[in-house]
């Protein structure tokens, strides 16, 4: 017993380092490093914590459960386990779905992508590790999807694109930046021009996910009054990575709906235990209606799923539909 009480004590202490530094990211990138970390941290202390309360060490252990549950308290605004968001009354709006994806540069199961695509019917979709093979196995896409932009890392592993069934905005520029990591295009949703970016970061320090930001902050900062953006930033909602990328750019991060990455060898139903690493950020007149987790489609990632509206404004021309309603429309037909 003696022996379980000092192993549980040393790795209270131990997980406690970390658990601490990740709350001054802001300060050094390798200190935000182990915020990414932070939910199973403090799992780590309660539990190492909870056999202690029986001990001389009960005083300990109730500072290590009082400081656990108060870590898992700082991040609870940045998930949704509903699937919906407030916002104003946006009821009689027309609904546009995202998708956003990590497909996974070597990731075979391209049937299963295109299944789910099928299925939930996006509007428009953010892909990152868009490698030279997605790129060949992508192209059936642009039939229902003819506004695109993919833009290729020059290694030719990976890469990000956006499609969309909405047509790009006049005159508006396509950018491909960062050596295939950035992917920045504006499109016309029934007569509101939205900037809509696919974004996938480096990995957290030591690697070079700091200073890759770093070098975004002008062209975040130089997005349009709306806009959304979808990317996997291998960084949590609560970090200061995210938190970077959301004040340069103005924008808003929405709660994540659960975790995304798990390594894919790992069986699903252990998929909770993975880190909310894909996020979706918007500003301007764009609201966020709901989100929610796709099923596995090969990738090590999970699907992004989000509806969204837009706040009534000036007048849309009625002969302007949402995609989304003459797909509708057609599917109906073709039945």
């Amino acid at each position: 017993m003696r022996l379980l009480r000092n192993l549980c004590f040393l790795a209270m202490m131990v997980a406690s380092l970390p658990l601490v530094a990740g709350f001054f990211g802001s300060l050094h990138p390798a200190f935000d490093s182990f915020a990414h970390f932070r939910i199973h941290l403090a799992a780590v202390m309660i539990l190492c914590a909870l056999p202690l309360l029986l001990s001389a060490l009960r005083t300990e252990a109730l500072m290590a459960l009082a400081f656990g549950v108060a870590a898992l308290a700082t991040v609870r605004e940045d998930f949704t386990f509903t699937g919906a968001f407030p916002a104003e009354d946006i009821s009689s709006q027309p609904v546009y779905r995202l998708m956003q994806l990590n497909l996974r540069y070597d990731n075979a199961a391209v049937q299963n992508v295109m299944n789910l695509i099928e299925r939930v019917q996006p509007d428009v979709i953010t892909l990152q590790e868009v490698s030279a093979v997605w790129r060949g196995n992508l192209g059936p896409l642009s039939e229902t999807y003819p506004y695109n932009l993919i833009c290729p890392a020059p290694h030719g592993v990976f890469g990000v694109a956006i499609f969309s069934r909405q047509a790009f905005t006049e005159g508006a520029e396509k950018r491909c930046l960062d050596y295939g990591r950035m992917a920045v295009a504006s499109f016309d949703f029934a007569g509101r021009s939205t900037d809509v970016v696919s974004l996938h970061l480096d990995w957290p320090w030591p690697a070079a996910q700091s200073s890759e930001i770093d070098g975004l902050v002008p062209v975040l900062s130089a997005l349009g009054e709306t806009a959304l953006l979808g990317g996997d930033f291998n960084a949590t909602p609560w970090s200061a990575a995210v938190h970077r990328v959301g004040v340069a750019g103005g924008l808003t991060t929405m709660p994540s709906p659960g975790p995304t990455w798990l390594y894919r060898a790992l069986p699903p139903v252990i998929d909770k235990l993975g880190l909310p690493i894909d996020q979706v950020m918007s500003k301007g007149d764009l609201r966020i209606r709901s989100a929610r987790l796709g099923p596995r489609v090969g990738s090590d990632h999970l699907p992004v799923l989000v509806e969204f509206s837009f706040v009534p404004g000036s007048a849309v021309p009625a002969e302007q539909e949402t995609s989304t309603a003459t797909f509708r429309q057609s599917a109906a037909l073709r039945r």
